[in-house]
């Protein structure tokens, strides 16, 4: 039974990362049967979107573009650190802003 849990807290935790969308049907699996593995990551992952959604509102405004690809390319570092972690099953906080999505959307899950 054990094993379902965390096989079913890994599949969440793995879509959550995927779209937005993707973070919707996460969140509505998570609260069917909630595990504290999958909840991490839907915080981890609800920060990269809210993050990636803020810098294409901002992006346009700035026009230093070498800057923009920076901060588009650090997301995606953040985005693949994340996705590999919930893959390899391991509940490790993005650098830098990790543990604060984890403080700022406690009550997420």
């Amino acid at each position: 039974m054990s094993q379902t849990s965390s096989d079913n807290g890994k599949t969440v935790a793995i879509i959550s990362y995927l779209t937005p969308v993707g973070w919707i049907i996460a969140y509505i699996m998570n609260n069917n049967s909630k595990t504290t593995y999958a909840t991490f990551h839907l915080r981890q992952a609800l920060g990269i979107n809210l993050l990636s959604f803020l810098l294409g509102i901002i992006n346009p405004f700035v026009d230093i573009a070498v800057l923009g690809w920076i901060f588009e390319l650090g997301l995606i570092v953040f985005w693949v650190l994340g996705f590999v972690g919930a893959i390899q099953g391991e509940k490790k906080p993005v650098p830098y802003l990790g543990g604060h999505f984890q403080e700022w959307f406690k009550n997420i899950g």
